[in-house]
């Protein structure tokens, strides 16, 4: 995927002692966007504004909060996150590379 005519910010979000990276990105719609890496490991985000996540590479095991069904999500896949809550993702084995988009 590419992301033309956006703005993107140095410097880098870091979560959970790098295991998570990730930068922020505002098209010329001012949508803004984070593009990041997620390495091997168990993680929970909690979300402000309703977000969809983009896997473009590799996969992972998402929990919504309020859900106790687990689902797997690889390349190719997008989940949605309601505002003012959060997920727990898992991803196993490789790095998963996503692209995350908060919704109005």
């Amino acid at each position: 995927m590419e992301i033309t005519n956006s703005t993107v910010h140095a410097k880098a979000n870091i979560y959970f002692e790098g295991r998570v990276i990730s930068h922020t990105i505002i098209t010329q719609d001012n949508e803004h966007k984070t593009v990041g890496v997620i390495l091997p490991g168990t993680y929970h985000f909690g979300t402000g504004k309703a977000e969809r996540m983009e896997i473009v590479e590799g996969a992972c095991e998402v929990v919504l909060d309020g859900s106790d069904k687990m689902d797997a999500h690889a390349a190719g896949v997008a989940f949605d996150v309601p505002a003012s809550s959060g997920f727990t993702i898992a991803v196993k084995d490789a790095p998963c590379h996503y692209i995350c988009s908060f919704l109005d």
